[in-house]
């Protein structure tokens, strides 16, 4: 963490402010280039909708990644940052068939979870290639917000419907060449993910035309020191071991995806405020920042945990606050937690800011969004602008004027 360098970008762009060290993604992504290394064919997709910001994309792409879309948004964004159309992958939910359509048009991987909507493509695409998403029943995560491979998940075809798939493969209805699971992020136990590979490997057997099988995402990274985190090197031998068992009972070969999005990206991000002032109530003494949850929501949302580091005054004594922000409700950070000692006009920087920051930001209380910079090459870089006033009236239309 370069504390000089923060300082910099809160002083030249002001506050809020998301930064984003680019050399750290590329670290991260080398970290599972050594882990897969006894893996002979494989792809990691980068989870796009943890960050979308086109130079963040086009950084990620020239570092040889595919791209893990959830939406027409999504994809058309990963053609437009340059993404090979057949290194994009498309894995909606619930959506319009002809939203899917239109994916199908462009040219990039479908992946379907539902048997429903799996029927109608059969009967506009025949015995057209396309990935399913299978739910394993298993509940893995960091908490029931991002658990989504259990049985009761709204994600993934259910096992008692793998016949039905099976039988419209035979008879040429559908050619499903991908097998898709994803239980959950920020997961823990190799346990779960062991349980997850056998029956994902299991269950590929069954299909005579498969050629790829994606392992998705939900490799946890830590979030302080002496946190836990997944065991790449576990991780990967599990998948080898399956690979290989895999291969000799079938004859083939198959090519594994990966769509880590936290992992490449949380840890380069880093969410930067001012403190407006340093209020004393009962048993809290609350630093009030200029910000709130319409920017950073994961604290509210998932109870996720960031640590705070005071920039103007990184080494003094420690003291104990509920760092809070300027929304018109329930709106903490960080609660009881201690910082060196903080006052009024001090920069705050909460790290493991760079996954579901900016792109789950929203305008609630008519607050703008903050601008997003990089650091590339030790420089800074202005990657979006922040909000104005006229932002806000955008698409708004006044029918009394």
């Amino acid at each position: 963490m370069n504390i000089k360098k923060l300082e910099e970008a809160a002083y030249n762009f002001g506050t809020p402010l998301y930064v984003y060290d680019l050399s750290i993604i590329e670290n991260q992504y080398r970290k599972l280039q050594n882990a897969f290394k006894n893996l002979n064919n494989y792809k990691v997709h980068f989870a796009s909708k943890s960050l979308s910001n086109i130079s963040i994309l086009k950084f990620i792409k020239n570092l040889g990644l595919g791209l893990d879309a959830v939406s027409i948004e999504e994809v058309k964004i990963g053609i437009k940052c340059g993404f090979n159309k057949d290194e994009i992958l498309y894995t909606p939910n619930g959506v319009d068939f002809s939203e899917i359509q239109e994916a199908k048009s462009l040219g990039v991987k479908v992946n379907l979870d539902s048997l429903e909507s799996v029927k109608e493509f059969a009967k506009h695409y025949p015995n057209q290639s396309i990935s399913i998403r299978i739910n394993p029943g298993i509940y893995a995560g960091g908490n029931e917000n991002i658990s989504v491979g259990h049985s009761n998940s709204k994600f993934g075809i259910p096992e008692e419907f793998l016949e039905d798939l099976i039988m419209m493969d035979e008879e040429r209805k559908i050619k499903i060449t991908g097998l898709h699971i994803h239980t959950g992020s920020d997961i823990i136990k190799n346990n779960q993910f062991d349980e997850g590979i056998k029956k994902i490997f299991s269950i590929a057997t069954k299909f005579k035309r498969i050629e790829s099988i994606d392992l998705g995402g939900g490799i946890k990274i830590p979030y302080f020191s002496g946190d836990t985190e997944t065991n790449l090197e576990n991780y990967a031998s599990i998948i080898e071991k399956e690979y290989i068992k895999f291969k000799n009972k079938t004859g083939k070969e198959l090519k594994l995806i990966f769509e880590p999005g936290k992992f490449l990206v949380s840890d380069s991000g880093y969410f930067i405020t001012r403190v407006n002032y340093i209020k004393k109530s009962h048993n809290n003494c609350f630093a009030q920042v200029n910000s709130g949850f319409n920017h950073f929501i994961r604290p509210t949302l998932y109870k996720s945990y960031h640590e705070v580091v005071n920039l103007s005054n990184p080494s003094d004594q420690k003291e104990e606050y509920t760092i809070v922000g300027y929304i018109c409700e329930k709106d903490t950070f960080a609660e009881k937690r201690k910082v060196s000692k903080i006052s009024k006009d001090d920069i705050l920087c909460f790290k493991n800011a760079g996954a579901y920051g900016y792109n789950m930001s929203s305008n609630y209380n008519s607050r703008l969004r903050p601008a997003e910079v990089c650091i590339h090459d030790n420089k800074l870089k202005k990657i979006r602008e922040a909000e104005k006033l006229e932002d806000l009236f955008k698409n708004q239309i006044d029918i009394f004027q």
